[in-house]
């Protein structure tokens, strides 16, 4: 027979192992006191540490934040990790009053259940992944595991995938986008859209599908499925040698597609007479009627189209226009005609044309870049 003080000892140390610390003050005494609250370990609400840096972490952010104050009862304690300078995340944060860490953040055990990584950028060290008793989620937008890395959306657009998506998966050490998937969900890429267009939408559909998944991670948890390495391809960084233009070998709708996906960041570059000149404005495929139908273009070939004030450039399958180039400063496409395309032109033509040439940059094919860079 247990007396009544020995009931009371035993369900103390049930309430103990079922509190969650939620906070910590200082009683009358001036010693510290701990808050509990009574509830299961094993499912929500979290108490969430979100790693973040980019406008795209924010829509997760921000579902994150306004369900502390919702009947929903997912989150129960929201803290932030972001990088140094003025980052979106760290504005929004200091905005919304949450605590704010810098990387690499100094937690001890016990303090957070889950990890939330949205577009951070910076791998996370096992020692900290255990530290969280569910793991560390990551929202990655694209199917995984096609385009592991850190622009997988440019690439989505760029090799002109139809279909993509979001993929909530925790968190493994030492490689980025390889650890077991949760939840995923499929997204129709819609036609012509711009990386930009594209990782709005995204950002939008991965912040709900992670509210959903930490809903009921308790219950996926047991189901995660590792990725295989079938169909795996790599989505490294933009970067400026992307934005060269290989006339010889792009059509109209891989310069396109070109365009839409990194055109927002890095404008597109050719070279006309030594110099670097950057398109602006593209228009997509002209249609273009030269005078003498027996002379096949060289790709590179330029003719300044007056009634739509366009600068069209010959390609490997048609003509791409630019309304604009920059040079020395900007200049329009008559500005870019008028002060140096007719200088090299040889000939004049009815349709008021005049042909120049725009080279390719050196330093490798387009078919090997793009090769190269979705290996792994």
């Amino acid at each position: 027979m247990w007396t009544n003080s020995r009931r009371a000892g035993a369900a103390l140390k049930i309430l103990q192992r079922c509190c969650k610390p939620t906070a910590v003050r200082r009683g009358t005494d001036g010693r510290q006191q701990r808050l509990c609250r009574f509830s299961s370990s094993s499912g929500p609400p979290w108490r969430l540490l979100f790693f973040g840096s980019d406008q795209f972490a924010i829509e997760s952010l921000k579902l994150l934040t306004s369900s502390r104050n919702s009947s929903e009862d997912i989150v129960e304690s929201l803290e932030v990790v972001t990088l140094s300078g003025d980052v979106p995340v760290k504005t929004f944060a200091e905005q919304n009053h949450l605590p704010v860490h810098s990387w690499p953040p100094n937690i001890v055990d016990g303090q957070f259940d889950v990890g939330v990584v949205v577009s951070f950028g910076c791998l996370l060290h096992e020692r900290l992944i255990n530290k969280f008793p569910y793991g560390i989620l990551n929202v990655h937008p694209s199917l995984l595991p096609r385009w592991r890395g850190p622009a997988p959306i440019f690439h989505t657009i760029l090799h002109g995938d139809t279909v993509t998506g979001v993929t909530i998966m925790q968190i493994r050490p030492h490689r980025f986008d390889v650890g077991p998937i949760l939840n995923q969900e499929l997204h129709q890429v819609p036609e012509n859209c711009t990386a930009d267009e594209l990782g709005a939408a995204l950002a939008t559909k991965g912040a709900h599908l992670l509210m959903n998944t930490l809903t009921t991670l308790s219950e996926r948890m047991p189901h995660k499925r590792e990725q295989g390495e079938m169909g795996a391809t790599f989505a490294p960084k933009i970067s400026t040698s992307m934005s060269c233009v290989v006339w010889e070998e792009q059509t109209c709708e891989q310069i396109n597609r070109l365009y839409r996906a990194i055109g927002s960041r890095i404008p597109l570059r050719t070279t006309w007479m030594g110099k670097t000149i950057k398109l602006m404005d593209f228009v997509g495929k002209c249609q273009i009627s030269l005078s003498d139908q027996n002379r096949k273009p060289v790709p590179g070939s330029v003719t300044y189209q007056r009634e739509s004030n366009t600068l069209a450039v010959c390609c490997k399958d048609g003509w791409v226009g630019f309304k604009g180039v920059l040079l020395k400063k900007r200049l329009s496409a008559a500005d870019f005609y008028n002060g140096y395309l007719h200088q090299s032109m040889q000939k004049k033509t009815p349709y008021q044309t005049a042909e120049g040439l725009f080279v390719s940059s050196k330093g490798g094919t387009w078919t090997r870049q793009m090769r190269e860079n979705s290996m792994l």
